[in-house]
């Protein structure tokens, strides 16, 4: 019986404790940091901004000041930097990480990215359709194939960005 009571007690203790050190761990902070690197190029370096909206693999999401640490996979989107005043700055991104620590600060990592205003619409649409043309010729399941559908994938993507239909 008794060891019973001493475990409710502990238990109760270690989660007041943790509830108490999750709420106290998050530093006081009017805006998250961010750093949002490419292979060539470094775009932000601990910039302070408002928030991101991230193009995550299982889903958009956004993250702002003290949120809880999540590490994403990147799908072909577009990421949103919402700075405090101004216009939010879009990029493409074909792809890539996201970090975000627990101290407000957001690691974004892409092997591309293009500001959305800086693509060209025809393009897009001439590569997409040259690309599910590729997609259609190619041996199932081949190497040609796989790759022609990532070409497919990644322009309808950059088309939606822009507000394209591509079917």
């Amino acid at each position: 019986m008794m060891n019973a009571a001493v475990r409710r007690a502990a238990s109760a203790a270690m989660t007041r404790t943790a509830r108490r050190h999750f709420a106290d761990a998050a530093p006081a902070s009017s805006g998250m940091k961010l750093n949002f690197n490419l292979p060539q190029e470094v775009i932000y370096d601990g910039a302070t901004v408002k928030s991101v909206v991230v193009p995550g693999a299982m889903g958009e999401y956004e993250v702002t000041a003290n949120h809880v640490p999540i590490v994403a996979q990147l799908k072909a989107g577009v990421l949103v930097i919402n700075h405090e005043s101004g216009d939010p700055e879009k990029y493409f991104v074909a792809g890539g990480f996201s970090l975000t620590h627990d101290n407000s600060t957001t690691d974004v990592v892409c092997p591309e990215a293009v500001k959305v205003d800086d693509i060209d619409s025809a393009a897009v649409q001439s590569n997409y359709e040259a690309a599910k043309a590729r997609a259609a010729s190619a041996e199932a399941g081949s190497a040609e194939a796989a790759e022609a559908q990532v070409e497919v994938d990644v322009n309808r993507a950059m088309g939606g960005a822009l507000g394209l239909n591509l079917a």
